[in-house]
């Protein structure tokens, strides 16, 4: 039976990168979130109520802005740190 090519030691691994995916994933995936919720968010104002276009753009933009602040964080600041 052939041997292993080196011993495997639990924990001994270096997962940095693999830290830095998973926070990179998370944060991209939170302001896509944002994004779309703000879009979405937007047409429904827009070709669904009668505010119209301008009315719209205002609720998204307040929608964004208001993600924004609330969204931003620590989590953020730490991405590619570790």
């Amino acid at each position: 039976m052939a041997e292993p090519a080196s011993e495997f030691h639990h924990g001994d691994q270096d997962i940095s990168e693999q830290v830095n995916t998973y926070r990179t994933f998370g944060a991209l995936t939170k302001w896509f979130c944002l994004g779309l919720g703000a879009l979405i968010i937007m047409l429904v104002m827009w070709f669904c109520t009668n505010v119209g276009f301008l009315g719209g753009l205002f609720t998204g933009v307040v929608i964004t802005v208001a993600g924004i602040i609330f969204l931003r964080g620590p989590s953020d600041t730490e991405v590619g740190s570790h």
